[in-house]
């Protein structure tokens, strides 16, 4: 398992971020979410990776 937690503003961000933290169900900022350890969650990190920190 994984920890991911929202750290900046969606804000400014572009649409496609913005849809991917709406999928990972972040919408507040330090709001903590957790995920299994799949390819298809660390593919989504990944687009968002300078607005999240993962714990795991």
């Amino acid at each position: 398992m994984i920890k991911v937690k929202l750290v900046r503003s969606r804000i400014g961000s572009l649409p496609k971020q913005r849809a991917v933290l709406d999928a990972l169900g972040l919408k507040k900022i330090r709001q903590e979410k957790q995920f299994k350890d799949n390819a298809a969650i660390r593919g989504m990190i990944a687009k968002v990776s300078h607005m999240v920190e993962v714990t795991e």
